[in-house]
Order: structure tokens, then C-alpha cells, then sequence
């Protein structure tokens, strides 16, 4: 998105808090703010209740949660519940759709990054399928970390085990095993990564996947292990 875009969205937008487990909306409900964090990170739930659910999606400030609006749709299939607390900027979803309509550029950048989602929902269900929970694990705090800035997170095992779609038994055996490589320490829900290296060399392919993906998309560049 150019300045002169982003100023004008900017101009309708209201800066508004993201609180810890915050709902900011419900499947099949209006949506009727789009949203896009500066900082923090939320969650979009697809099963379940909004504090008990597997996790479809998780976005920080390089994305925008209400990206079906971009496609004129009133509603999202998902729970959005943020997971880490922050900050976004606020868009009624009717001055949204109005902005886009009447700039192209922008229009075309958020079409890709709904082609990014695509992408990723494809690639979890390959995850789901084919990857053991510790490399899935992995993977989940990789992405959390590049989100939060952060070598550090304050999550349950009740939290991730809903958000990963296991019991909690499975989370405390692949965090166990992390935990004894030196990868991270963790602690009644004070969850600290120490060895980042060790953490990519841990998870699945499927982090770098997306990586790559959204590289191409979006004409970024990444380091990979």
C-alpha cells in the first residue's frame, strides 16, 4: 500500500487496544470493523468455542484480519480472539470496501494477501495430516515469535493444546522433549525460546513454506536455515 493510500484508509481508522482473549468477532455474525494490528497478535479460530478451538490462522502486524471483506463478504467462518495483547488500527468494513473499491493498488495488494491465506490454510491441513506435534509445536512458536518480537510468550498447555488440536497430555510430551534439547525452558505457562537456530531445525516445512510463500507474494526477503 502506497502513503498516499495508506494515509487516506489511515484518516477513517481509529487506533483501539487489543486485549488479552478479546473476541472481536463470531462466525456467521457481521463483520463490521476490519482490523489491522501494529502490534500483537490474534488468533482465528475454526472449531469449537472462541477459548477452545483449532487455530486456522495466526496474524500480527503483516497482515489485516476481515481480509473476506476484500471479497464482499459480511461475514467471517471464524472466531478472531487475540492471543497476544497490543494494538490495531479500526476500519468500519463498509468505508473499507468503499477505499478499496475506488483504489485499485490497494485492492491488488490485499488480493494477494488473500491468496497468502488460501495458501495457508492448504498448508495446515498438509501440516495437520503429515507432521508430528512436535514439529507443529515448533513451527507455532516460530511464527509467534517473529509476530511478538518476542523470545518469550506467556501461554497454557490447555491454550495450545486447543489451538494445535491435541490433548494436553501430548503438549506437555512435545514441549517436554524441546525442552530437554535446550531448544526452550518452560515454565507454568512462561514459555521462553533459547536456541532460535534449534527451533527452525525443530518444526516442519511447512513454516518456511509460508515464508517463501508470502516472500514471492509480496517481493520480501527471508533468511532460511
Amino acid at each position: 500500500m502506497d502513503e498516499i493510500d495508506r494515509s487516506h484508509l489511515l484518516a477513517e481508522a481509529k487506533e483501539v487496544p487489543l486485549t488479552l482473549s478479546q473476541v472481536l468477532w463470531e462466525p456467521d455474525k457481521p463483520m463490521t470493523h476490519v482490523y489491522f494490528p501494529s502490534r500483537g497478535i490474534v488468533s482465528l479460530i475454526a472449531t469449537g468455542e472462541a477459548q477452545a478451538g483449532l487455530e486456522v490462522a495466526m496474524i500480527g502486524r503483516e497482515g489485516m484480519l476481515g481480509i473476506q471483506a476484500v471479497l464482499d463478504c459480511e461475514s467471517s467462518p471464524f472466531f478472531a480472539r487475540v492471543q497476544s495483547h497490543g494494538r490495531a488500527w479500526q476500519v468500519p468494513t463498509d468505508v473499507f470496501q468503499h477505499h478499496i473499491a475506488s483504489h485499485p493498488a490497494t485492492k491488488r495488494l490485499l488480493n494477494r494477501y488473500a491468496a497468502f491465506r488460501l495458501h495457508q490454510l492448504a498448508n495446515l491441513a498438509q501440516c495437520l495430516q503429515s507432521h508430528n506435534l512436535e514439529r507443529r509445536l515448533a513451527r507455532w512458536l516460530l511464527m509467534n515469535q517473529d509476530r511478538a518480537d518476542s523470545n518469550q510468550c506467556r501461554v497454557t498447555q490447555d491454550v495450545l493444546g486447543s489451538l494445535l488440536g491435541v490433548r494436553r497430555a501430548s503438549v506437555t510430551v512435545a514441549a517436554g522433549a524441546l525442552q530437554d534439547r535446550g531448544v526452550i525452558a518452560y515454565d507454568r505457562g512462561n514459555l521462553q525460546i533459547l536456541d532460535r537456530k534449534a527451533l527452525e531445525h525443530a518444526a516442519c516445512n511447512c513454516y518456511f513454506g509460508d515464508l517463501d510463500t508470502y516472500a514471492v507474494l509480496f517481493d520480501k526477503h527471508h533468511s532460511r536455515r
